[in-house]
C-alpha cells in the first residue's frame, strides 16, 4: 500500500529543495546496465558472427585445394590461406582495390546474381610469366592484360572456380562459371553501391610474390542459403558424409578406375645369375603348384579368384570359378583334385 506524505513532510521536503541541502549519505543513483550498441543504417549488419565464421571455415577448405591445384600447374611453391572475413558496402570494396586489377565476374548458379573474384596485379603477372616460361618474378610495371594473358588467366581462374565448387559441396550445390574478366572497378557494377556484401581476403604466395585474393558475394545472391551458413547445419552436413546417395556416388567414380588384374601361376625365388642364363626352351620349376591346380587371380596386389587357364578365339583368357573368401578348405582341395582328373 502506498504511504501517503504528511502535511509536515510535504513542507519539509519543499524547504530543503529551496536550500539546496546536499542528497542525503548513502545515495546513490541506479546505474545504467543496459549494452548500447552504435548501429549505422547506412551499412547494416546482416550477416551473423556464426555466419560469417561458416564463410571462412568453407573458404580454408578453398585455399587449400586452390594451394594444391596452383603449385601443381605452375610449378613453384603457392601457398593460399584466408586472411579475413568481412562485411562491408560493395562501394568500399570498390574503393578498396586497385586500377588496373583483375576482376573476374561469377555467375553463382543455382543462385541468382553474381560475385567477383578479384586477384592482386602481383600475383596475376607472376602467374602469367610463370606459365609463359619466366621465373615468376612478374613485372613492375602495371599495365592492362592483352588478349593472349586475357586467355590463360581464364584458364587459372577456371581450375579455381573448380576448387571452389568442391568446398561449397555441403552447403549448396555450386556451379560457378566465368562470365568476363575486366581491369576497372567501375565497369564491375554487379549490385547498388550501397548493398552489402560479404569479402573473403585470401593471402596469396606464388614463389617469391606476395599478394591478395578477394572474392566478393554479395548479400542478395547469398541471401536464399543464409539459413545453412550456420554451425549445425555446416557439422551435421558433415556428418552426413556416409549416406547412401553419396556412397553411390563414390561407386560411380570408383566403377571408371583401372586396376591390373593378373592370373598367377606359381611364384620362385631365382638367383639373378640363373635369370641371366636362361634360354628358350628352359623348365622352371615352380614351388607349390601342381598340373591342375586352379590360378590365383589377382586384383591389383590382393588374390580375389581362382581361376581356370583357356582360349577366347585366339586369345588367352582364364575362368573365374569362386571368390577366395567364400572357399573353406574342403572345397579348395575339392577343386584342385577335380582339376587333376581333367588332366
Amino acid at each position: 500500500m502506498t504511504e501517503v506524505l504528511s502535511q509536515d513532510e510535504i513542507d519539509q521536503l519543499l524547504t530543503a529543495i529551496n536550500a539546496g541541502e546536499p542528497e542525503p549519505e548513502g545515495f546513490k543513483p541506479a546505474a545504467d546496465t543496459r549494452k548500447i550498441k552504435i548501429y549505422d543504417f547506412k551499412r547494416p549488419d546482416k550477416f551473423s558472427k556464426e555466419q560469417i565464421r561458416t564463410v571462412s571455415i568453407m573458404h580454408e577448405t578453398f585455399a587449400r585445394l586452390t594451394t594444391t591445384s596452383l603449385s601443381a600447374q605452375l610449378r613453384s611453391m603457392v601457398h593460399v590461406h584466408v586472411a579475413s572475413v568481412d562485411q562491408l558496402t560493395y562501394e568500399e570494396f570498390i574503393r578498396s582495390i586497385p586500377t588496373p586489377t583483375t576482376l573476374a565476374i561469377i555467375n553463382m548458379d543455382p543462385l541468382k546474381g553474381n560475385a567477383i573474384l578479384e586477384i592482386d596485379p602481383a600475383v596475376t603477372f607472376s602467374i602469367i610469366d610463370r606459365l609463359f616460361g619466366g621465373t615468376g618474378e612478374g613485372t613492375k610495371s602495371q599495365h592492362e592484360l592483352t588478349d593472349i594473358e586475357t586467355s590463360v588467366m581464364e584458364g587459372i581462374i577456371v581450375r579455381i572456380l573448380g576448387n571452389m565448387r568442391e568446398a561449397w559441396t555441403t552447403v549448396i550445390d555450386l556451379r560457378p562459371r566465368l562470365g568476363q574478366i575486366d581491369t576497372n572497378p567501375q565497369f564491375a557494377q554487379i549490385v547498388p553501391p550501397t548493398e552489402m556484401v560479404v569479402l573473403v581476403t585470401l593471402e596469396t604466395k606464388v614463389g617469391d610474390v606476395e599478394g591478395m585474393m578477394n572474392f566478393c558475394i554479395p548479400y542478395l545472391t547469398i541471401e536464399p542459403i543464409i539459413g545453412k551458413l550456420s554451425a549445425q547445419f555446416w557439422y551435421s552436413s558433415v556428418r552426413r558424409g556416409a549416406t547412401t546417395e553419396n556412397l553411390n556416388v563414390l561407386k560411380d567414380k570408383l566403377a571408371t578406375v583401372d586396376v591390373n588384374v593378373v592370373a598367377e601361376i606359381g611364384k620362385i625365388n631365382v638367383p639373378v645369375r640363373d635369370v641371366l642364363s636362361l634360354n628358350v626352351g628352359d623348365v622352371v620349376r615352380l614351388y607349390n603348384t601342381r598340373i591342375g591346380d586352379p590360378y590365383s587371380l589377382n586384383i591389383g596386389s590382393k588374390k580375389k579368384f581362382l581361376c581356370r587357364p583357356g582360349v577366347i578365339g585366339k586369345k588367352m583368357a582364364v575362368q573365374v570359378i569362386k571368390k577366395i573368401a567364400e572357399l573353406d578348405q574342403d572345397e579348395f582341395e575339392e577343386l584342385t583334385t577335380e582339376g587333376e582328373e581333367s588332366l
